[in-house]
């Protein structure tokens, strides 16, 4: 089927016309009713009728309708299909440019500054998406997720994007799950996505929000109960009055932050705002065939009337009494209602100024979401109120940036002093070439976006990052304090008046419609065939992959370990984003960042290690890089939660490509787990959590009985201790048949390319 700039409503058709008879089989092996997630998955399992349905136990296989992948981790992604030996990509593809762009002046400087300084990269893009018949997005079109949404996102779809905030689309009732790059060329090359079927987290909302209460919220709230690893391994389903009270806008930020508890995906049912948006978004075609089997595209009525039956756990939340929160710093499970903060900030020692606002992301920055902070800023500038720090904005996509430059809600920004950035993540993913404070100066600022890790925004350790909605955000960073509860306290103005900020209801759809603005989607050629991909051996930004080697049918003896990381060890302490984004497409040079934000639990130094070939202590890339070199190969040892965060593969790649032969945890994050177990590397974690401290530093481990890898099955490792003694321990995994062959052959990729080969 040929890449379009939407979906075509023939695939979507397709999807739809199997619903009857999957769900039927679906409630017939379950003999009961379904969810919505449990309808949907039903339709996409490539064999309904045999697969394991045990929630958190059954490895299954999916066919996803589409991949969407982000210009970072898609060069990646590109790399490894391009060994795959297939001459194009089996499902619709597309590729969006919006990693790359770097937030320091304007949009119109920023992105022309991106297209010269990526000028290799985004060639190599567009050529290789041509090449292969996929879809390219070219720079300046918008935040991945944010175009997903306007464009091919569908009620009862299903698909995977290279990109943790893929969710996003489930406020479209889509199971939109983020994976890593491997993930993707296992659809991308026709082979059957293998993911564990998963458990059920029900969100049951009732009442509907009202004043400075938003969407934004009520994900603030479910991470303050669940916390960052609570959905691992769910999907978490939003149901009841209270989520259909909600606009497609507000369900998607809801679902987009779902990747902050864990969670497989978030997903709301089919509704009227839905198709609303639908309609909005020039897809009305789209709108009539969900209305056509709505009844499919929702939970069964007895899920809602009893959710306890159906849910592996459900919360209950009433938007009417729901507060505005905020959350952080430094984790995006500290939530507390934002009247709470400045109390709290001043206890713990934070900064109470806000140095710095910024509104936006693919989290927040839809239609709606603007209307809401321009009305706020309109309401201000009108008080005589003007902003005493920087507020950043950042448009999602092409089409809502046209839409609010001609609605004048830019201008209204402006008026108050803001600057508006280009269509891309920024500031969100440590695209931030901040001027106005150096590192190692402690600061606060507030953002509408989704992490708030050290370093994530601004790569400054010192730099306390709170997350809110783009409400709360205006409020505070005119006020210019964290402890200003807008719906309760006044601002002096410039002319040392006392006023209050009002808040208004906000535009959920654009009464003109949306404005597409500049076409910035190229298709692909009937026949990609004569195109020629460029890879230059002599660049510094990408490079042509070497398959990793098969296991060599021995266990590993007497391995020294590189780091035993103490507590928050995310993608980011793995493979810092912010500079190291230009090498996304050369492993060798990225490698050059491995483990250097991983906290050591010997001493505590962050990033530092010892290398045991002489003793010396060293940055962990550096020593990686003399085990490789030397043929040494190692493991590593993490706390709970190991690789909590974006979707990041090469924070398993990097460490392969270095010696990495196993990754001993607490516990891990799901796309970490399964990033590692793609690349070859065994991901265990300890049976008893207390065996993490019996590891020390020039110990050496040894894993055994890797001939009899099975499901279910514990792995003995050893631990040599360096006074002679040893421990033996038991560890787990979570390893099927099928990844275990992945293991064998060194890697997913290289089982995929043995397999298409012939």
């Amino acid at each position: 089927m040929p890449v379009a700039a939407s979906t075509p409503i023939e695939l979507i058709r397709g999807v739809y016309a199997t619903l009857d008879e999957r769900i039927a089989t679906g409630r017939a092996r379950l003999d009961r009713a379904l969810t919505l997630a449990e309808k949907i998955l039903v339709n996409h399992l490539d064999d309904p009728a045999g697969a394991g349905l045990e929630r958190g136990e059954s490895y299954v296989d999916m066919r996803p309708n589409r991949v969407a992948m982000q210009d970072a981790t898609a060069q990646m992604a590109w790399l490894q299909f391009m060994t795959a030996g297939l001459d194009e990509v089996q499902v619709p593809t597309t590729t969006h440019c919006d990693h790359l762009i770097q937030a320091r002046d304007d949009a119109k400087l920023d992105l022309q500054a991106a297209v010269d300084g990526n000028a290799e990269v985004y060639a190599f893009l567009e050529s290789v998406c041509a090449r292969y018949g996929a879809g390219f997005w070219k720079p300046g079109s918008g935040i991945i997720h944010q175009v997903v949404l306007e464009q091919y996102a569908f009620p009862g779809g299903m698909m995977i994007g290279t990109d943790s905030h893929t969710p996003n689309a489930g406020g479209l009732g889509m199971v939109a799950i983020g994976v890593g790059g491997a993930d993707a060329v296992d659809v991308m090359t026709g082979f059957p996505w293998n993911v564990k079927w998963p458990k059920l987290t029900g969100v049951h909302l009732t009442g509907a929000l009202d004043g400075w209460a938003a969407p934004k919220d009520v994900i603030l709230k479910v991470a303050d109960i669940l916390t960052v690893k609570g959905g691992t391994g769910a999907i978490v389903e939003y149901f009841g009055p209270g989520a259909r009270s909600l606009s497609a806008t507000g369900k998607a930020t809801i679902c987009n932050m779902g990747a902050e508890i864990g969670a497989t995906t978030s997903l709301f049912a089919y509704d009227d705002a839905i198709g609303r948006y639908l309609k909005a978004t020039g897809r009305e075609a789209v709108a009539d065939a969900a209305d056509a089997v709505a009844h499919h595209l929702r939970a069964d009525d007895d899920v809602e009337a009893n959710p306890a039956d159906y849910f592996d756990q459900v919360i209950e939340i009433d938007l009417s009494t729901l507060s505005p929160h905020i959350n952080g710093p430094h984790t995006p499970d500290l939530a507390r209602p934002v009247a709470d903060l400045g109390a709290e900030a001043t206890a713990k020692g934070w900064p109470l100024e806000v140095s710095a606002g910024l509104i936006g992301s693919c989290t927040n920055s839809s239609y709606e979401d603007i209307t809401r902070a321009a009305g706020i800023a309109r309401d201000a500038v009108a008080k005589g109120i003007t902003c005493k720090v920087p507020l950043l904005i950042t448009p999602g996509s092409e089409q809502v940036r046209a839409t609010i430059e001609r609605d004048g809600l830019l201008a209204d920004f402006e008026a108050l002093g803001a600057t508006v950035l280009a269509n891309a993540c920024g500031p969100c993913i440590g695209q931030w070439d901040r001027q106005d404070v150096e590192d190692g100066v402690p600061n606060s600022i507030v953002t509408s976006y989704n992490r708030n890790f050290p370093k994530r925004n601004d790569g400054y350790a010192t730099t306390h990052a709170f997350v809110t909605s783009p409400e709360t955000v205006i409020a505070l960073t005119l006020a210019g304090r964290l402890d200003f509860d807008p719906a309760n306290d006044t601002i002096t103005n410039d002319d040392g008046e006392e006023v209050r900020l009002a808040i208004g209801p906000g535009e959920e759809l654009p009464a003109a419609g949306f404005d597409p603005g500049s076409d910035t989607f190229q298709a692909p050629p009937e026949d990609g065939s004569g195109v020629e991909v460029v890879v230059s051996p002599t660049s510094d930004r990408l490079q042509v992959l070497t398959p990793f080697p098969a296991w060599d049918g021995e266990d590993l003896a007497d391995l020294p370990v590189l780091v035993k990381a103490q507590g928050k060890c995310t993608t980011d302490h793995i493979s810092m984003a912010g500079p190291w984004l230009r090498y996304r497409g050369h492993l060798e040079n990225i490698s050059g960042n491995v483990y250097m934000g991983a906290v050591n639990a010997h001493g505590g130094e962050v990033g530092v290690g010892l290398d045991v070939t002489d003793g010396e202590r060293r940055p962990y890339p550096e020593i990686a890089k003399r085990y490789h070199e030397a043929g040494i190969q190692w493991v590593a040892v993490g706390d709970e939660n190991m690789g909590e965060g974006s979707s990041r593969e090469h924070a398993a790649m990097e460490p392969r490509f270095r010696g990495a032969r196993a990754v001993i945890a607490r516990s891990f994050a799901r796309i970490h787990e399964t990033n590692l177990k793609k690349q070859g590397v065994l991901p265990l974690t300890f049976a008893d959590p207390a065996d993490y401290d019996l590891i020390g530093e020039r110990d050496r481990i040894s894993v055994n009985g890797l001939a009899d890898l099975a499901p279910g099955r514990p792995v003995e490792v050893v631990i040599a201790h360096v006074d002679g003694t040893s421990s033996t321990i038991s560890t787990n995994h979570t390893f099927s048949d099928d990844q275990i062959e992945w293991f064998r052959a060194g890697s997913a990729l290289n089982l995929i390319r043995a397999q298409t080969r012939g």
